[in-house]
């Protein structure tokens, strides 16, 4: 089963994050003097053509979803971000002590057709505003890999939320992991709309931006004998195989994308690589906390070595697997079937329905049997490269294969 998308989930972002004139209400400057003048309820002071503000709460990492079609007649339910109107939000937010100030939303962008600013909040565990939420809007906290499961890779709309919400997610977590001056020890204070922060000692004032964190992931390929190296880590679910991946490592003496793939593939199975080819990247906001978005970077790397000697401490077990075995694979894991049961356990939540559907049935095989082995869905950038390898030899120097996002569309993270 050969699945194209025209972008990698959690790419695609389609809200802007600048403006081309500074003094365009809608940039980040503009837009941020516009909210503090509406936040302290002050209209003299509301430029006449300020826009509409709309925010997107996040609990845990988690943002706010609602359903947006019924299960009915074959077809899926759809999620899709709860916003929440400014003065609505400052309403329901200060019923349950919380009070919403600037310091507290964070910039996302506007989308280019629409006079709107979004933003983003993280509250604290409140039961409470989770239940009057619901009741009043029908909206739910729902994790992120969640939504990502249960985005449907063929609708432009929700695959755009899914990016603005991987986008807000990692900006909210770094904040949270940034509180302290790494410098000095004083408390940090959001600057330029939470873009960045500063330190408060006001002989320090040291600047810290958000992170991102540099992966490569790579599809070992022995040309040879016509097959892939895939390897398993212990939390991956039974008969699942996957790319190996590794961090940059700056003790490494700073090395190069090309120069972390040889070395990950040679740590963690004892497999030489030699020529190393650029695929596609993909952000990846969906990792712990204190990693607040990985940037997956993806190659083709040929084996110059056959023989695999597995580290224990980074895989369970890595195997050979033929052309034939991977297209097998590919062919018979319902991949949509997945992701339209994850949908319905999202509508589900939504709805308050305790009892949930599983989505473990999604990889069986079309007769009804478990299939002998499955990698990830496509909304991992390895099922991409396993997919191009799988149908179609990657040319040697090949450019990347995923096509640029539709116009207006932006990645950011």
């Amino acid at each position: 089963m050969a699945i194209s998308l025209n972008y990698h989930l959690f790419a695609g972002n389609p809200l802007r994050s600048k403006t081309p004139k500074l003094h365009d209400p809608l940039s980040l400057s503009s837009s941020f003097e516009s909210l503090k003048s509406h936040l302290h309820q002050n209209p003299e002071t509301h430029p006449p053509n300020s826009p509409f503000f709309k925010v997107l709460l996040f609990k845990k990492g988690r943002p706010l979803v609602s359903s947006s079609i019924e299960e009915e007649d074959g077809v899926a339910p759809s999620w899709h971000l709860g916003w929440i109107d400014l003065a609505d939000c400052k309403t329901i937010l200060g019923k349950h002590g919380v009070q919403l100030t600037e310091s507290s939303l964070v910039y996302l962008g506007s989308r280019a057709e629409e006079h709107v600013v979004y933003w983003a909040m993280d509250v604290v565990e409140n039961g409470e505003l989770a239940t009057e939420l619901s009741n009043r809007k029908q909206l739910c906290f729902v994790e992120l890999r969640t939504l990502m499961t249960a985005t449907d890779w063929t609708d432009s709309w929700v695959m755009g939320d899914l990016a603005i919400a991987g986008h807000g997610r990692a900006l909210l977590e770094w904040h949270n992991q940034s509180r302290f001056c790494g410098h000095c020890g004083d408390k940090t204070v959001p600057k330029e709309a939470g873009r960045m922060k500063q330190c408060s000692n006001e002989l320090c004032k040291k600047s810290v931006y958000p992170r991102l964190d540099p992966v490569v992931i790579m599809l070992v390929i022995d040309r040879e004998n016509n097959r892939v190296l895939l390897g398993r880590q212990s939390r991956f679910v039974p008969r699942m195989w996957s790319c190996l991946a590794g961090f940059i490592e700056v003790t490494c003496s700073g090395e190069s994308l090309e120069e972390a793939v040889r070395r990950e593939a040679y740590e963690e199975t004892g497999i030489e690589v030699g020529e190393v080819v650029y695929h596609s990247s993909q952000p990846w906001p969906v990792g712990p906390n204190s990693l607040p978005c990985q940037l997956m970077v993806g190659f083709f790397a040929y084996a110059k070595s056959h023989e695999i000697n597995v580290d224990k401490e980074e895989l369970e077990d890595a195997r050979w697997h033929s052309r034939e075995d991977v297209r097998k694979a590919l062919r018979f894991a319902e991949y949509k079937k997945a992701q339209r049961l994850a949908a319905a356990k999202v509508d589900q939540m939504i709805k308050g329905v305790k009892k949930r559907r599983s989505s473990s049935a999604g990889y069986l095989a079309k007769s009804g049997e478990f299939a002998p082995m499955f990698v990830p869905g496509p909304f991992a950038i390895a099922h991409h490269l396993i997919s191009a390898w799988a149908n179609q030899d990657p040319p040697t120097g090949a450019k990347a294969q995923m096509k640029k996002p539709p116009s207006g569309f932006v990645s950011k993270l």
